[in-house]
Order: C-alpha cells, then sequence, then structure tokens
C-alpha cells in the first residue's frame, strides 16, 4: 500500500496552486485528479481560430502569488494583461448599454443613475452599522447603505455576473466579506475603501477594483497544465477518489485509476474538491459535514461561445462587455467581448463573445434543449449589440453545477468546516467553497493552507 505524507484531492486550480508550494518546499506529497486532464472548470478549446476559455476566462492579479508561480513555471511569455479598452464596462438599462462610470465626473453624468440616486449616495458615510450581518444578504446590505437603484443596476448585475448569484440570497460577510469588513471597522464603504486602500498596500495586494485582469496566450487551462508540468510525477490524473477513512493515526484514501482500485495512507489530506464530490468522499468520517457539504447550492450556467464577422457589428467594441439587471428581464446574464479584452481569441476577420445564460435566478429552465435556448437568446444578443446576421461559429457547454453560491446562513456550514477540521487532525477543506470563488481567492488560499499546515 503506497504511502504519503500529504495528498491532494482534486487538480482545480486551487488543487494544483496548494501543490506548487509543497513542490517548492520538497514535500512528500501526491496529487489525484479525477479526469484525464487538469484544470477542473478550467476548460479551454482552439477550434477554426477561436480560442474559448468555458469555465474562467480571466483572473485578477489581486495578490504577488500569481505572478511567483507564473515566473517559476516558466509562462511569463504567455502570461498577459488584458486590453485597456477592455477597462469600460457596460450595464443594460432600457434596453441600451450604457457605460458603468469610473470616475466621480463620469458618475456624475451618467445616465444610469437617476439624480435621486446619486444623492442617495451622499448619505453612505452617515449610515449606521447593521445589528446582524452575519445573516443579512448583499441585496439588504447594498440597499440600505446605497439604495435600492444602486442595487438594481449596479450590484445586481455584478452578483449575477460573478457569482451567478441571487443578491437577495447571497450573503454579505460570507460572499463579500472585504466589503462588509469596510462597514465594520471603518463604519462605512467610501471611509472603509479610502482607509483600507493603505493596508492592501502594506500586505502587498490590490484590491478588486484596482488590480490588473490577465489570462493566458493560450487560454487559463494553460495556467493549470503549467503547474501541473512543473509538478511531474505527483499528479495522478484519472484517479476518481472514492472514500477516505481513518487508519491508525493517519488516513486511507480509496481510489479508482483507470478503473482500478487503489489505496493510498496519508497523514494528511488537502480536499479542494468540489463541495458536491467531498461530500460521498468523507461520508465514512462525518455524516454532519456531508450534510453541510450537500446543502451547498451549486446553479447551472450555460457558457456560449459565439464568432461574428466584424462587418455583422454595428457598434464600436470598445469595453469588455456587458451586464444585465434583472429588472431587464432577458433570457441571459450578459456577454463579454472576448476578442477586444485579450489578444488570439479569433482571427482578424472576426470578434468573439463569450455569452453567460442561467445561474441562481434562472433555474427553472429546461436544459434538455440547448439549441432552442441559444436561438433565443442569440436574438436577444444580436439586438442588443446591433449584430447583423446569425454567427459563423458557435460553441457551448452546460455547467450542472457552476459556482458554489455562499447563501444567507453559509456562516453555519464555515463554522462546521473548522470543527470538522479541529476534531479530525491533518485533514483540510479547502476550494472555492471556502474563502472566494476567483482565481486569485484560490491561489492566495492555496499558500495560506500550505503555511497553516506546515506550522
Amino acid at each position: 500500500m503506497m504511502k504519503k505524507e500529504i495528498v491532494i484531492l482534486g487538480g482545480g486550480i486551487s488543487g494544483l496552486s496548494t501543490a506548487f508550494w509543497f513542490k517548492e518546499n520538497h514535500s512528500d506529497f501526491l496529487l489525484l485528479e479525477a479526469n484525464s486532464e487538469v484544470g477542473g472548470n478550467m476548460q479551454t478549446e482552439l477550434a477554426d481560430d477561436f480560442l474559448i476559455d468555458y469555465g474562467p476566462n480571466s483572473g485578477l492579479e489581486t495578490n504577488p502569488h500569481i505572478r511567483e508561480i507564473i515566473s517559476k513555471i516558466g509562462l511569463e511569455n504567455e502570461f498577459i494583461y488584458s486590453n485597456p479598452q477592455g477597462n469600460k464596462r457596460y450595464i443594460l438599462k432600457n434596453g441600451e448599454l450604457q457605460a458603468l462610470p469610473m470616475s466621480p465626473k463620469s458618475f456624475l453624468l451618467t445616465k444610469l443613475f437617476s439624480t435621486k440616486a446619486k444623492l442617495r449616495l451622499l448619505a453612505e458615510p452617515f449610515i449606521g452599522k447593521s445589528e446582524d450581518g452575519y445573516y443579512q444578504s448583499i441585496a439588504q446590505f447594498v440597499e440600505r447603505r446605497l439604495g435600492k437603484e444602486f442595487l438594481d443596476y449596479a450590484i445586481d448585475p455584478f452578483v449575477s455576473g460573478v457569482f451567478a448569484g441571487d443578491p437577495r440570497k447571497l450573503s454579505v460577510k460570507s460572499a463579500f466579506p472585504k466589503l462588509y469588513r469596510l462597514e465594520e471597522v471603518y463604519g462605512g464603504l467610501i471611509k472603509g475603501t479610502i482607509k483600507g486602500a493603505k493596508e492592501r498596500k502594506n500586505r502587498g495586494e490590490e484590491s478588486k477594483q484596482s488590480a490588473k485582469m490577465f489570462s493566458m496566450k493560450f487560454g487559463m487551462q494553460s495556467f493549470a497544465k503549467g503547474i501541473a508540468k512543473y509538478i511531474g510525477e505527483n499528479v495522478l490524473t484519472n484517479s476518481i477518489v472514492k472514500s477516505v477513512e481513518k487508519h491508525d493515526n493517519s488516513y486511507k484514501i480509496v481510489y479508482l485509476q483507470n478503473n482500478l482500485e487503489q489505496e493510498i495512507i496519508a497523514n494528511k489530506i488537502i480536499s479542494t474538491l468540489p463541495a458536491y464530490a467531498a461530500s460521498k468522499v468523507f461520508l465514512k468520517i462525518d455524516n454532519e459535514l456531508s450534510n453541510h457539504l450537500d446543502e451547498i447550492f451549486y446553479p447551472t450556467v450555460m457558457v456560449l461561445f459565439v464568432g461574428y464577422e466584424k462587418q455583422q457589428i454595428r457598434r464600436e467594441l470598445d469595453g469588455f462587455g456587458f451586464l444585465i439587471p434583472t429588472l431587464e428581464k432577458k433570457n441571459f446574464l450578459g456577454g463579454i467581448w472576448s476578442s477586444t479584452i485579450f489578444e488570439n481569441r479569433s482571427n482578424s476577420r472576426n470578434s468573439a463573445f463569450t455569452i453567460f445564460i442561467g445561474g441562481a435566478k434562472d433555474q427553472n429552465r429546461n436544459w434538455e434543449n440547448p439549441q432552442e435556448i441559444i436561438e433565443e437568446v442569440l436574438s436577444e444578443f444580436q439586438k442588443t449589440m446591433n449584430i447583423d446576421g446569425k454567427p459563423n461559429f458557435i460553441r457551448h457547454k452546460v455547467w450542472k453545477n457552476a459556482i458554489p453560491q455562499y447563501n444567507l446562513g453559509y456562516i453555519e456550514h464555515e463554522k462546521y468546516f473548522q470543527k470538522f477540521e479541529e476534531e479530525n487532525k491533518g485533514i483540510y477543506l479547502s476550494g472555492n467553497y471556502r474563502g472566494g470563488i476567483s482565481v486569485g481567492d484560490c491561489v492566495k488560499n492555496s499558500k495560506l493552507n500550505f503555511d497553516r499546515i506546515m506550522i
């Protein structure tokens, strides 16, 4: 029976980043990945001169660990920043795309918010703290501090676009801890943004508002594959973890590799599996943990990638893309202008777009007929973008379990995860259902987990 000091479950960006730090430390470790390729939801395809990211299409350089990993694995020449033109964001309002204001002057001039809504922001520094922030939704938090119009036309589409979530259900404390902290520590968002900037600078971090957006020349999956190549033989693909159980003072991991059952004894286990997968793996150790993991909701999201000839597009592609507020009642969440943001996403004759459909507010949709969904969404998209004619390239992927939702009451899950780790020394729960869903969050948390494991 194989023995390892450390076994990492899952070869998404969380697991791979964690493995990177152990590789640097010359640790005795092994990473198990169920699929034939690493990356998790980082999946990239090259077809007909189009480069398609079906999962994360970019990341924000919010911490120095990202570049540290990129440099060490030898991918600096493939690391690219977004086109500055992509800094401009649009929101759909009354059927028209309105630029999201990015400066005080543009905020005063924008048609996205009424004069009443703009004046309402002046009251924000004088709004007191909430009595129970742990059980407050991001919708309640924003409406109380900034007003309903700001919720409807800024936060609602942002939450849908980033989390594929419902702002009425997402916990502000769990899903947006830094936003919540601005109120708790500084007494308000405006005061906290100003004062918190100094703290971030001292930590070598960037806020998500100011951090540079990055990707890889050949798509985001090349980031994951680059780490796996650097790690080498410590990565086992086609290895499906079936269970973990206690074995003396260690743990026995049972997994299938190419349909053959294998066992490993490990002193420490870092699970970066999705919550719904981890639930089954740890069932023999703790039923209650499985209940908590099963309660974490993952909505279905379709990623639709399309290409049009540039002559078909009747508007300037001068931004990142656009998001859609719930009030607009459209059949999709928004779209990004992929070939505007990053090089190499299409050939010179075409423009590429990625459209997002579904999410937490749209779970009653029948996903059995994707072609019907695609047709109705493209009709709306083309009208919004003033595109003449149909696309000449289409690809899509439906993620049945897309993004974990940090919904109201998530703090109870977080408390139990901590309790489980305390009672089962040597097991660490990680992944994007703990500490943030973004690429930057996953990389940052991988280093934090490595540090606490090595203490």
